[in-house]
């Protein structure tokens, strides 16, 4: 494997992706396996973002979700974007305890996606991706 130079925090959020995604797959709690799955995400897009976002001017920086982030710094990630960003109302939904909020099969799919996403995440920045993850 070649060594790729990256900041540290990228490996960090990578860490943390495959974490939650590993939680997710253990999880019986289905709100929770679906929320743990879009963390993974979410921690997936930091670590892209660490390693390629350019500092802006205190002056010209605006708030920006990292979904919106990501479409500008890594656009070859546009509909991976909108897929996650279209999630966070449920995410949300999931993480305040809503049993409605997700069925099962939207939680097992959205790991199988994080999963997905992450290996291109670290395929994207020069890494090996991880293993693919099995879900039940």
């Amino acid at each position: 494997m070649m060594h790729v130079q990256l900041p540290a925090a990228t490996h960090s959020y990578l860490e943390r992706s495959a974490e939650s995604l590993r939680e997710a797959i253990l999880c019986n709690d289905v709100p929770q396996r679906y929320a743990l799955a879009h963390v993974s995400a979410l921690r997936a897009t930091a670590a892209l973002l660490a390693a390629k976002a350019q500092p802006m001017p205190a002056a010209r920086r605006r708030q920006k979700n990292a979904w919106v982030l990501l479409t500008e710094v890594a656009p070859e990630f546009e509909e991976w974007a909108v897929f996650f960003s279209s999630g966070a109302q449920k995410r949300s939904a999931a993480e305040a305890g809503s049993r409605r909020a997700v069925s099962a099969r939207e939680a097992d799919d959205l790991v199988r996606d994080a999963d997905r996403f992450l290996a291109l995440v670290e395929t994207s920045l020069g890494l090996t991706e991880h293993p693919a993850i099995r879900v039940a």
